[in-house]
């Protein structure tokens, strides 16, 4: 599969038997894009048959989104497609910004031992979706089809009509379960008459995939007012291949036309790398961008994720990284209400989690772009003086901006949550992404997340002796509900206790999964299907465990 040339794939249309009443599906996904792919693998991993539909038949063109996070990564290892992309990838964790011809900050953004995954890998988008095809393709649970446009969306009760056009003319069929992830134009969005909305930037960038043999680190390098690019700023990045990305800002005056031919083009990479520099163009493109987002991004049995939901401008890596764990998000909900384990109001706090994840991300994409574009001289000598500053001074550094990177967001007002009722350190609190680390036992795994499935998982820590028959009975009475539960007990390095039947046995081979949980004997966790925190009690029993799922679920909320 490594010497296929996913830009050059093009995928077969097949027509398919047609009912003379409308097929019912339990999921159809609109778009075969990264997120729609990673939602139906999500899905169909979980038992759910879904339908992709999608109006073209080829991969998308060009580098475009190349900047995947460590939380995507995890995300992809629960997929089983992580260590493809891994292994393709470049990856990395340092970042470098420049001003002018010096460099004023060095910043590493996984500076600790202990986690499986990068801070970021860098891949061309068309090798993500075609090694997610390929995904796809391996699921029985999946149809895929080809050349399919939804031309119309109707609405009902219990259930959504679906006009798609095709080669062979149009045919309707039926879903209980729309989810359009067919990106920020989004045909699904405009037929229910919905808008994004939000702010425009007026600048433009290009884009350049180099193709090249340099000695440059795999490294994210940022340039502000450099002198081989005067009053603008540069984006230099490692991709698989020797291809390398590079971003020219142009200012919102530049010709986009004028601005992607070669004569252009070359002159520019030229004074970058240097004029005796040996390089091919791979792909150009000019790009304006936009932070907005949908007022919610659930309408009736219509889910929206991803860019179709919300946009950013790249600056920090959010766009595709942040529709990954839409996906994430809103797939083992929509398991657990078709399988009638939970309300609707499930869903609901779907939109509401992810419009969260949407504003904190649009926040930190608009103030990278206002550092990095400058809309006034008075901006403008503000961010000078910090970039002079941040050359020797620490407190300087923290306001440098060339794009805070993509983390995943803290669900901290979540409804699914339950509030600490005792004291902890560290960030692992209600609502924040479960941290990893090395471990042993349980599933053969050797990582932490690598032990949690697509269950509810409660996880009890023990010590040099057994937790109490009674904390672990409370445990296996939670695996006995209908609401898939796993039990885990955490033993530290070198204790002899074996786990009772029905619990599984992880140990703390390092000590860090205690130390990043802040966890002592007796600490209890309920961790979500999406690998968030749900609750944390240094003691539990029966009832709080009881009324802590179903906070989880929705249920506690629940008006219906």
């Amino acid at each position: 599969m490594g010497d296929i040339d996913y830009q050059a794939l093009e995928f077969a249309y097949h027509a398919h038997v047609r009912d003379t009443a409308p097929a019912t599906h339990p999921v159809v996904i609109v778009g075969a894009g990264p997120v729609g792919l990673t939602t139906a693998i999500d899905l169909a991993r979980q038992g759910v048959p879904v339908l992709v539909l999608d109006d073209d038949f080829r991969l998308s063109t060009g580098s475009r989104a190349i900047c995947f996070a460590k939380r995507t990564l995890e995300i992809w290892d629960r997929l089983g497609i992580g260590q493809r992309m891994v292994d393709k990838g470049v990856s990395w964790n340092v970042g470098k910004v420049f001003f002018r011809d010096q460099e004023v900050w060095r910043f590493d953004l996984l500076p600790e031992s202990g986690h499986r995954r990068p801070a970021f890998i860098n891949l061309q988008q068309y090798y993500a979706e075609g090694y997610l095809h390929e995904q796809a393709c391996a699921e029985p649970n999946i149809e895929l089809r080809w050349k399919n446009r939804v031309t119309g969306i109707e609405p009902q009760d219990d259930h959504t009509l679906v006009t798609v056009e095709t080669p062979d003319g149009p045919y309707t069929l039926a879903a209980q379960w729309v989810i359009a992830c067919d990106g920020a134009r989004s045909p699904v969005r405009k037929l229910l008459g919905q808008e994004a909305h939000g702010r425009i930037f007026k600048d433009r960038f290009l884009i350049a995939d180099v193709k090249m043999s340099a000695p440059f680190p795999a490294e994210r390098w940022f340039w502000f007012d450099p002198p081989f690019h005067p009053n603008q700023s540069v984006l230099l990045h490692m991709q698989p291949d020797n291809v390398w990305r590079i971003d020219f800002q142009l200012g919102w005056n530049a010709d986009p036309v004028e601005a992607v031919k070669p004569e252009n083009v070359l002159p520019r990479i030229r004074a970058l790398l240097g004029a005796d520099t040996e390089f091919e163009l791979e792909w150009v493109s000019v790009y304006t961008f936009a932070c907005e987002r949908m007022d919610t991004f659930r309408h009736g049995r219509v889910l929206f994720a991803g860019d179709a939901a919300h946009r950013v401008s790249p600056f920090g890596a959010r766009g595709a990284n942040s529709g990954v764990q839409d996906a994430e998000n809103l797939a083992w909900k929509l398991r657990l209400v078709l399988a009638g384990h939970a309300p609707e109001a499930l869903l609901d706090t779907y939109a509401t989690e992810r419009e969260y994840a949407a504003d904190e991300n649009i926040l930190n994409s608009s103030r990278s772009t206002d550092f990095i574009t400058p809309k006034s001289e008075v901006s403008r000598t503000f961010r000078n003086a910090v970039l002079n500053l941040a050359r020797d001074h620490a407190f300087a550094r923290t306001l440098v901006n060339s794009g805070r990177l993509s983390l995943p967001a803290t669900y901290r007002d979540s409804p699914l949550n339950t509030p600490d009722a005792d004291a902890f350190a560290g960030t692992m609190a209600p609502g924040a992404v479960a941290a990893d680390a090395p471990v042993a036992g349980g599933n053969g795994q050797p990582w932490w997340l690598g032990q949690l499935d697509t269950a509810f998982n409660v996880v009890l820590f023990g010590g040099a002796e057994a937790p109490s028959s009674e904390l672990v009975q409370t445990l296996q009475r939670q695996t006995d509900r209908p609401v898939p539960v796993r039990a885990i007990v955490v033993a530290p390095a070198g204790a002899t206790w074996t786990a009772p039947p029905g619990v599984l046995r992880v140990e703390d081979t390092e000590g860090l999964l205690a130390r990043r949980y802040d966890a002592q004997p007796g600490t209890c966790y309920l961790i979500r299907p999406d690998q968030h925190i749900a609750a944390r009690w240094r003691g539990h029993d029966a009832a709080t465990l009881d009324a802590a799922l179903d906070q989880a679920l929705a249920r506690a909320t629940c008006t219906h």
